[in-house]
């Protein structure tokens, strides 16, 4: 192969990592009987985001899930505008269990499983969500 090919082949592939929703998820914080966990987003694409939809799965150390719930983080309400590109927001699930929290060592499981973007084109979530976890 042309190096002058191969290389602009590197070049798209790099470019087009870019492109995405940008998730970070913070560790969990425990008040009481609530769990909060932070959740981080840009956008990096080069469309607005009108609302993404995301579930959040709390487990303790064996992994049996402590709660769950499923929210618009972006968009969805009218305090939740939509994430234009380069942009930033944040957001806080908070769940609370039905039973005292016996454990400290809690994980979140995130899932974004709808994406919408502008002019309600929905996406491939999979496809443009990278989600990495914050250092502790």
């Amino acid at each position: 192969m042309n190096p002058l090919k191969l290389l602009s082949l590197f070049l798209a592939c790099a470019l087009t990592a870019q492109a995405q929703l940008a998730v970070t998820v913070s560790p969990v914080k425990i008040t009481g009987q609530r769990v909060i966990v932070p959740l981080a987003l840009t956008n990096h694409l080069p469309q607005s985001v009108e609302s993404a939809r995301a579930m959040c799965a709390v487990l303790d150390a064996q992994g049996r899930m402590v709660g769950q719930t499923a929210k618009w983080v972006i968009g969805g309400a009218p305090n939740r505008p939509a994430l234009s590109p380069q942009a930033g927001t944040t957001y806080n699930f908070v769940i609370t269990s039905a039973h005292p929290l016996e454990t400290t060592n809690l994980t979140a499981r995130i899932v974004l499983n709808r994406v919408i973007l502008e002019h309600g084109q929905i996406t491939n979530a999979n496809a443009v969500v990278s989600m990495t976890a914050a250092a502790k």
